[in-house]
């Protein structure tokens, strides 16, 4: 079932809310909406989000710094391969 984007922004909050500082969540939220945009230009009418697991990349690759999300939210729309290579590097990494 689609999601609204208002909807999916409520539902992504509580992760942004536990990685973004207080006056960097709803920049973050509103970056992650033109991220969806983004992808739904790019990969067709039926992706009107960006995919969970790309999400999770390009979280887990942000680190809480909204200068680095925009970076790689836009790496992601170019090529969501590059940023799951460094984000499964950055997994192994951590272990």
């Amino acid at each position: 079932m689609a999601l609204g984007s208002e909807q999916r922004r409520g539902e992504r909050k509580p992760r942004v809310e536990g990685l973004f500082a207080g006056g960097q969540i709803e920049a973050a939220l509103d970056l992650l909406h033109l991220m969806d945009m983004a992808w739904h230009d790019c990969y067709g009418p039926e992706e009107l989000e960006v995919p969970p697991f790309v999400l999770d990349d390009v979280l887990l690759l942000a680190g809480g710094d909204l200068a680095v999300l925009i970076t790689v939210a836009r790496e992601a729309v170019v090529d969501f391969r590059d940023v799951r290579i460094a984000a499964d590097a950055r997994r192994t990494k951590s272990r």
